[in-house]
């Protein structure tokens, strides 16, 4: 085999060189347009006896627009950033309501809604006022999207100096007339994620303690039993950012130290009262509090017939001086009002206004509103204390992205758990109506304020939307560990969520935005490299073998006859 002139493979060298170059420079143009990544979170993906609601998709591949575009503009490959701020609610209605094509949503939040961000100021009345103003504007856009099917991704962040460069950007883009499109550039967003997958068995967790009372000596008769009861679990649009503060971490903290302060009396043989205390942190709330459902089918009868009243804790964090207590029972109920007036006398020395909502309930009827209707339903007398006046809608006032730290005030907690801990303890005790204060300030059995806040610290800053919760989530081991210390026959029922409620998990994502240039551009700089490669081309040849070689290179080589016989 006879080998390559000298020529010929510096020819040949020159070409690879040629080719190696172009895939560099292409490569790099490819490397260098990564603008920034930055951390965003889906809109929540659940189905309802089949019916699908929330986003149906994840992943996301679009250039970037903004609420400055022109009317008329087709949308379909466009993914809107919207700042909360900046919201136009009546937008995403009308889009929403229209089934306009759209390539994707991306809302941006202020970072006092970020919990990891820990700095809780209360500001100056201007800043407060636009708190609730954002916070308004929260909860109408959680209830559009939760209650919607989506056809595309929906995404939140929050705001940074990065992210609003890009946005800057994108309105003035849009401003002029050239929104970013395949011939203008612009920014692309970039979300690679796995197609969402339906979550099979989703657990849900219940956590029992228990203060055993007093009994007197031959007496046969069981003790009766009062339940204080808080579902610890949230909803909310957004999984990852679900943190529910005061829905109903409140109501949580409150159980806790009720349960701590409790602990103190009964450790005591002489102070022990002839009840028992049962304490219950349900899973399950959003979901018709089908934990609490299940906790109450586990117990035997005779534990259930021994129950004089449940009380159970939702949403006491944030109320100026009225709370809500929401019963089943008509008012008339001989139970019922010995509760509200034990409540009522409590509540007047404390200098807080108790008012009593009694709203019925159809046995048939999987709704539920309250957690106290799991209870009504098994004929058990049980009450809700809500700073809500009235029942919430499925799915709203579940901790979602509104309900932050911000928004809760640790003084209406302390007074919250004030009014139950000393209404419960004079019905023990038979001081009902006698102006006698067991858990008074500067006492040993006072309520403890720093105990209520690094628990109330700890809720901000733990999403807790079941089933993304596992059995042995960190979180939930800490609320058995401390319900441990302070109650005894501590255990955790585990149980299936109802089937009638399908989750999807891919709840975080990481968004690449890229900063794109225009296919004139690309054109433009592919005709110059390719004349630059042609002239360096032509160059080497010439230099090497000379011009006749150059020449006969693209000369038609002569074709070959074959001759026939």
């Amino acid at each position: 085999m006879s080998s390559k002139k000298p020529g010929e493979r510096q020819v040949l060298e020159s070409i690879y060189t040629m080719i190696a170059l172009v895939f560099v420079l292409v490569t790099c143009v490819e490397l260098c347009d990564a603008a920034t990544v930055v951390d965003v979170y889906r809109l929540i993906q659940y189905d309802i006896s089949g019916v699908p609601f929330g986003s149906r998709f994840a992943t996301l591949n679009h250039h970037a627009g903004s609420l400055h575009f022109a009317s008329g503009v087709d949308l379909s490959r466009t993914v809107v950033i919207i700042p909360v701020r900046e919201l136009n609610i009546t937008f995403v209605k009308e889009y929403f309501a229209q089934r306009k094509p759209l390539g994707g949503l991306l809302f941006l939040l202020p970072q006092m809604f970020n919990f990891e961000n820990r700095d809780v100021v209360s500001g100056s009345e201007d800043e407060i006022h636009e708190k609730e103003l954002i916070k308004t504007v929260l909860v109408e856009l959680e209830r559009l999207l939760i209650h919607a099917s989506i056809p595309y991704p929906v995404y939140f962040a929050f705001e940074d100096d990065d992210i609003d460069a890009v946005l800057a950007d994108v309105k003035r883009s849009d401003a002029s007339g050239q929104p970013a499109t395949a011939t203008t550039g612009g920014y692309k967003l970039v979300v690679s994620a796995p197609e969402p997958k339906k979550i099979v068995s989703p657990t849900i967790t219940n956590i029992q303690g228990w203060l055993p009372g007093l009994k007197a000596d031959g007496d046969p008769n069981q003790l009766p039993t009062i339940a204080i009861v808080a579902s610890y679990d949230t909803f909310g649009t957004t999984p990852a950012l679900s943190v529910g503060s005061d829905s109903n971490g409140s109501g949580v903290v409150a159980l806790l130290e009720i349960a701590r302060l409790f602990s103190l009396l009964y450790s005591n043989p002489k102070t022990r009262g002839r009840y028992n205390l049962l304490f219950g942190l349900t899973s399950g709330g959003p979901y018709n509090y089908n934990g609490t459902h299940k906790w109450l089918r586990s117990f035997d009868q005779r534990l259930r017939e021994s129950i004089d009243y449940a009380i159970c804790l939702n949403s006491v964090g944030s109320w100026d001086n009225e709370l809500w207590i929401h019963v089943s029972k008509p008012p008339e109920n001989a139970f019922i009002k010995q509760i509200f007036e034990g409540f009522s006398s409590v509540a007047e020395e404390l200098g807080i206004e108790v008012g009593l909502k009694h709203k019925k309930i159809n046995i048939s009827n999987p709704r539920v509103a309250w957690e106290h209707e799991q209870f009504s339903k098994l004929r058990v007398t049980a009450a809700t204390l809500s700073e809500l006046s009235a029942a919430p809608e499925l799915f709203e006032s579940t901790g979602g992205l509104s309900d932050s730290r911000h928004f809760v005030n640790e003084t209406a907690i302390v007074r919250s758990i004030k009014l139950v801990a000393e209404s419960i303890a004079r019905h023990i005790y038979g001081h009902q109506g006698k102006n006698v204060q067991i858990f008074a300030d500067d006492t040993s059995l006072a309520v403890n304020a720093p105990y209520i806040i690094s628990w109330l610290d700890l809720l901000s800053q733990t999403p807790r939307v079941a089933p993304f919760l596992s059995k042995n989530d960190p979180f939930v081991v800490a609320l058995k560990k401390e319900l441990e210390d302070h109650t005894y026959e501590v255990h955790m029922q585990h149980e299936v969520l109802d089937g009638m409620f399908t989750l999807y998990d891919s709840t975080k994502a990481k968004l690449n935005i890229y900063q794109v240039a225009s296919v004139t551009f690309d054109l433009l700089l592919l005709l110059v490299l390719g004349s630059y490669l042609i002239i360096l081309f032509t160059f080497l040849v010439i230099t090497t073998r000379g011009l006749d070689d150059l020449i006969s290179l693209f000369r038609r080589p002569p074709s070959r006859k074959v001759k026939t016989a």
